[in-house]
């Protein structure tokens, strides 16, 4: 496993972190979750990626078993708060109340006394933003989160909170979790420049498009049986990219081009993502331990730039790279 700093912090994360949106508490049983963490913690992934709303809390619970036993200090737990987690008016978004109460059921659903970092889920437009970096500013001066971060906000939001941070004495964020992946590079026109400039890291979810890049959706044939486009929970999530011919057409030719490599599709797809220095670590899910043990091989892969361009020419315009395809909602606690 190969490590990097997150953004410019001090702190260290493996460049693959461990994330169970999707899987812990829902799709998987508990044992084959515990197996998929072990096979992780085996691989020498230490940073690991939840959030209260997966699974309605139950996804904190499930890793906050498996990781028991470990020494705390050798781990990076990571959260995130913002999403409805009960149907009260105060359940949700990033006000004051829902982040501090957030905070305290994060920690004890992981069996926990601190986050290494703590995450805005989305941007909260019906709250002020200096009311919500003070509350994620007290969490830290509590000593219950080290560091702070966001997760799909847009170039303009990071830059309102670094200069309330700046404004206030705050400690600055450190890092934003954005979906990227070869097919979706909505971040690179504004938000890694912003954060090039200001020391923020990427934390990068859905590596793989959500298994799309590993090339086991192929044109014109039924969805594999126990693959995630199965399951009615997440299939939803990839409704698109599986109705698009060209797309899928477009990714079986990227196997050649893995097999040069030596590598499969799943573990190209990641050490692409890993290629991009504003990355601080990508963020693999799993249904199976073998998932993990293929997936981990990216760490520390570099790749040819004649191979990047090469891929860049295979998939041309299924390419999404609008920066206003990243939106947080508008009326979250309307």
């Amino acid at each position: 496993m190969e490590f990097r700093h997150l953004g410019n912090s001090g702190l260290m994360v493996s460049e693959i972190a461990y994330g169970n949106w999707l899987t812990h508490g829902s799709q998987v049983e508990e044992d084959t979750a515990r197996a998929c963490v072990r096979a992780a913690l085996d691989a020498g992934v230490t940073t690991f990626d939840t959030a209260d709303v997966y699974a309605q809390g139950r996804a904190e619970e499930v890793l906050g078993r498996a990781l028991k036993g470990e020494r705390r200090d050798g781990l990076e737990i990571f959260s995130k708060v913002y999403w409805p987690m009960g149907e009260g008016k105060n359940d949700k978004g990033l006000s004051r109340k829902h982040i501090l109460r957030g905070a305290e059921d994060s920690l004890r659903r992981l069996g926990t006394d601190y986050l290494d970092l703590y995450q805005a889920h989305r941007f909260d437009y019906s709250t002020p933003l200096e009311e919500t970096m003070r509350a994620f500013e007290d969490l830290v001066r509590q000593g219950k989160v080290l560091y702070v971060g966001v997760s799909e906000w847009r170039a303009e939001e990071i830059e309102q909170a670094l200069k309330i941070a700046d404004e206030m004495g705050f400690d600055r964020i450190v890092s934003s979790q954005p979906q990227y992946n070869m097919l979706w590079r909505v971040i690179e026109p504004e938000v890694v420049p912003v954060c090039e400039r200001e020391g923020i890291g990427q934390i990068v979810w859905s590596p793989i498009a959500g298994g799309v890049l590993t090339g086991k959706y192929k044109p014109g044939q039924e969805i594999p049986a126990g693959s995630r486009a199965a399951d009615p929970q997440s299939g939803r999530f990839l409704q698109g990219p599986l109705e698009d011919q060209v797309l899928l057409e477009r990714v079986q030719k990227l196997e050649p081009l893995a097999a040069e490599a030596g590598l499969s599709l799943a573990q190209l797809a990641v050490a692409w993502v890993l290629q991009n220095p504003n990355v601080s670590a990508a963020i693999i899910g799993a249904s199976r331990p073998e998932q993990v043990e293929d997936n981990v091989q990216a760490a520390g892969v570099r790749l040819d730039p004649e191979l990047l361009a090469r891929i860049d020419e295979v998939l041309g315009d299924s390419v999404k790279r609008d920066p206003a395809l990243t939106k947080s909602p508008e009326n979250i606690r309307g």
